[in-house]
């Protein structure tokens, strides 16, 4: 009797099934006639609301394209039938990215927008210091009670008003939030990421597959896929047409926050490589115009008033040490906030703000306004008083760009090793009309070029005392990586489309406030009697595809990028994961 009725209760629930998706089922049964056995079974399982037969009978598909076509339509009958986690269950065995992006298109329609949430990038949680400050400091006056005040948290150095004001930050430290942060992210698994590794490998197409399923679940990334299971930096770029995978692979440790917010590895403080900007940086590999940076200009009026103060002040003599607080405060005034221009990226992402930072705290740098590191001089620290040649008001150049020995590569073109320290510092003068323009002359001074250069030479040590330059190196790492992706045709090798990260794809990175503005970066010496003030202009050029040309780069003569290949294959790796030691 329990089995007739468990008999009759399912034929009641194909019953009911059948006329919620009778649209459906209707123009399945008028293709019957035209399917093989094999695939009609499947129809008469769906029909009866049998998803887990259904779904044995598709895998045993010899067809890849039919069997994920099949699993397309398994997942899509499921999410109807309100089965939320098995439909997207079904969906992760589809192997074809393409095929997958529409079968979880059907998931999201014949769900609805409960299930469907947004990528996004990882950020400071600032939420439980916030709630402290705003529930003991004038508790009556925030916005959440109707009073006027607000207050949020940004990450890193510098902070971005909504105004899109660029501002030095002063580093937080904070106990308690510290706390919050480590008992938030206490691993269970043995499959732990947050383990030292000196070679960490990530499938990008895998690493893809497994966020399209949690968008598509409504979830957002976890912490240990924003920030790419702890990689450090990236070594290699490894390709396996035989599984279908395009590997990243580089060391990782375990990480945390520092007193910038800044996202960093436990032991000495590297900043991570992380998902957001590995997404924005192949979104602009595969754009129409594949290069990309930002610039820190002062502007045209702001240029022209300076000279005029500078001239004005000049014609008065001698300047006194007690005039000196005063002549600088005009001169600033006069030239006022210097505009930030983004190109190639959203100004919005994390990518984008990263360089902005970079450039901006390597131009305090240069003007003696932020420490550098031993060997490394500030502009007018480098100027030798007995130099009379020098112009009352110098404009510098100075702008980060791509530096990497070599790429190399196996003969066979499936690995790839990045070599050299990433980053350089190019350098400039520029002539100043009375007017305010800017004159470039394509040379750069001899004192000029001792900061770039020096910068340049002392970049690790410098990277090491802050953190953004190496964020900034990691940006570039992915660029290259990512004009290689494209240079080589390597998705077309393992057939992945890029359907979540390309530049029609689905993943959503976080954005911010984007800088627009910033104070300018000025600072003066008196030379002999003679005051001397530099500004600085500049920022930071991408564009990696000269290096990533098949004639750029070099064959590996010694098969060692073979062997590490060979060592580094996916083959035995669980039907979920998208990375392993």
């Amino acid at each position: 009797m329990a089995a007739r009725s468990k008999r009759a209760n399912a034929r009641g629930t194909g019953r009911l099934f059948f006329s919620f998706t009778a649209g459906w089922l209707i123009f399945a049964t008028a293709l019957s006639a035209q399917q093989p056995a094999g695939e009609q079974q499947i129809q008469d399982h769906l029909a009866a609301g049998e998803f887990g037969p259904a779904k044995a009978a598709a895998q045993d598909v010899g067809d890849a394209r039919v069997r994920d076509r099949l699993l397309g339509d398994i997942a899509a009958a499921q999410a109807n039938a309100g089965a939320k986690a098995g439909s997207l269950e079904t969906a992760a065995d589809i192997s074809s990215d393409l095929a997958r992006s529409g079968a979880l298109q059907q998931v999201r329609k014949a769900a609805g927008s409960r299930w469907f949430g947004r990528g996004g990038g990882v950020q400071a949680d600032f939420d439980p210091l916030i709630e402290l400050i705003t529930s003991t400091i004038e508790p009556d006056s925030w916005q959440d009670v109707g009073g006027p005040g607000s207050v949020s948290g940004f990450d890193g150095g510098v902070r971005v008003d909504a105004l899109g004001l660029l501002r030095r930050m002063t580093p937080r430290t904070d106990a308690a939030l510290e706390t919050v942060r480590s008992s938030a992210s206490q691993i269970g698994s043995s499959h732990n990421p947050r383990k030292k590794s000196v070679l960490r490998k990530i499938s990008l197409n895998r690493l893809e597959r497994e966020l399209q399923l949690l968008q598509a679940a409504g979830k957002s990334p976890d912490e240990t896929m924003k920030l790419l299971a702890g990689l450090q930096r990236i070594k290699y770029l490894l390709v396996y047409p035989e599984t279908g995978d395009i590997v990243i692979a580089g060391p990782a440790d375990d990480w945390r926050q520092n007193n910038e917010g800044r996202w960093v590895d436990i032991e000495k403080q590297r900043p991570i490589v992380q998902l957001d900007d590995l997404v924005v940086t192949f979104r602009n590999a595969f754009s129409a115009e594949p290069k990309f940076g930002c610039s820190i200009n002062p502007t045209k009026p702001g240029l022209a008033e300076a000279q005029a103060v500078n001239d004005r002040w000049a014609a008065k003599g001698p300047m006194k040490p007690s005039q000196r607080a005063e002549f600088l405060e005009e001169l600033r005034a006069g030239l006022g906030r210097q505009d930030i221009v983004v190109y190639g990226l959203d100004p919005q992402t994390r990518a984008a703000r990263v360089m902005v930072e970079a450039d901006y705290r390597m131009k305090l740098v240069g003007m003696g306004l932020e420490d550098g590191t031993l060997g490394v001089t500030s502009y007018l620290n480098s100027l030798d008083p007995k130099r009379h040649d020098l112009n009352n008001l110098s404009v510098l150049r100075w702008w980060f760009t791509l530096n990497y020995d070599s790429l190399q590569a196996t003969e066979s073109r499936d690995a790839f090793e990045l070599k050299g320290p990433g980053v350089k510092v190019l350098s400039e003068n520029e002539m100043l009309s009375e007017q305010g323009d800017r004159i470039h002359t394509g040379r750069s001074s001899e004192v000029n070029s001792l900061f770039a250069e020096s910068f340049t030479k002392h970049f690790e040590i410098l990277a090491a005392k802050y953190p953004v330059y190496a964020e900034l190196r990691n940006v570039f790492d992915l660029a290259l990586v990512a004009a290689v992706v494209r240079s080589h045709d390597l998705p077309g090798q393992v057939n992945w489309h890029l359907t979540h990260f390309g530049p029609d794809g689905t993943y959503e990175p976080e954005l911010d406030f984007a800088p627009t503005k910033v104070d300018s970066v000025i600072n003066h010496r008196i030379i002999e009697g003679k005051s001397l003030v530099a500004g600085v202009s500049g920022g930071v050029t991408v564009d990696a595809r000269g290096l990533a040309t098949k004639t750029a780069i070099k064959t590996d003569e010694y098969g060692l990028l073979k062997s590490e290949r060979s060592a580094s294959t996916p083959k035995e790796l669980p039907r979920r994961h998208w990375w392993w030691d």
